[in-house]
């Protein structure tokens, strides 16, 4: 009998095919979301279902990811440590993993928050690990501009976990991710372009070259900062969130002008992607609070 036991008895190799960093910030976007779909409290059945639900669908993209990229996986220094490129585990049984996590979370979803979010779940999971992994990712180099739309589908998803409805606030939450999306993995293609080009992975440093693709990055930063300052422009938040957001996005800006006009600078890009995480977080941190804060302010 082949069981997933069977194959590794080391529960921790299940644990980072899910890229527990990366499903941790997708969730949290969500949680916001969620909180921010509704003036007061978004009630305990959404908030403990729907984290559970979009997290466990996160993360089951997250491993077929690693399924449909082993191959390559084992080539690039940045991946190949990962447990399929290392045999910790067989594609039969993180497939299975996979396809077990995708279930459960789709049965909380319809059953236990509503059938959109559910459908949505499903779709941006869907987006992520096979038509961006499976294709976008080895067909052109907007890959991950296109493809960013799955990843910046969380916001959404938390938001119709609650309301049962897409509403402008969850799309203006999307758009944030959307444009943010670009600048952040570019930073990283740049770093690692050696090892895109190995694979025949067409990043855009890779295609484009590195200077085109430090134009876009400082381009798409500039965009992002326009939308960052919509949400206080529209009354979706206040203060607190604009002072956080125009500090955060002066950071990022910062980076992007260096990265543009010191090409030389071998570890910029690499610092770029990190901050680029942490940007994110705190971006997502502001609006939840600066809510909270509005909402105590109102009663």
């Amino acid at each position: 009998m082949n069981t997933i036991v069977e194959t590794s008895t080391n529960w921790r190799d299940y644990y980072e095919l899910t890229k527990p960093r990366v499903v941790m910030l997708i969730v949290f976007t969500a949680i916001v979301g969620m909180f921010l779909s509704v003036p007061s409290w978004p009630g305990a059945g959404a908030l403990i279902f729907g984290t559970l639900g979009i997290g466990m669908a996160s993360s089951a993209a997250a491993v077929y990811n690693h399924v449909l990229d082993a191959r390559i996986d084992i080539l690039m220094m940045r991946t190949r440590g990962r447990p399929l490129p290392q045999g910790k585990l067989t594609e039969k049984s993180a497939l299975v993993f996979a396809t077990i996590l995708c279930i459960i979370s789709m049965l909380i979803l319809v059953f236990l928050v509503n059938t959109l979010t559910a459908i949505l779940t499903f779709t941006s999971l869907i987006g992520y690990a096979v038509v961006y992994t499976a294709w976008l990712k080895r067909a052109t180099p907007q890959n991950i501009v296109i493809g960013g739309a799955a990843g910046a589908a969380p916001p959404i998803l938390g938001w119709t976990a609650v309301t049962n409805e897409v509403e402008a606030g969850a799309l203006l939450m999307f758009l944030i991710v959307f444009v943010w999306t670009p600048p952040h993995f570019w930073a990283l293609a740049i770093a690692r372009k050696e090892e895109y080009a190995k694979v025949d992975i067409p990043m855009l440093p890779v295609t484009h070259g590195e200077a085109y693709t430090r134009l876009n990055i400082l381009l798409y930063t500039i965009l992002l900062v326009l939308v960052t300052i919509l949400p206080y422009l529209i009354g979706m938040s206040g203060v607190i969130y604009l002072l956080v957001a125009i500090m955060l996005d002066a950071f990022f800006m910062y980076y992007a002008i260096r990265m543009y006009r010191v090409p030389d600078d071998m570890e910029l890009p690499m610092k770029t992607f990190k901050f680029s995480i942490s940007y994110l977080g705190f971006l997502f941190a502001a609006l939840l609070i600066d809510h909270y804060l509005l909402f105590q302010l109102s009663i």
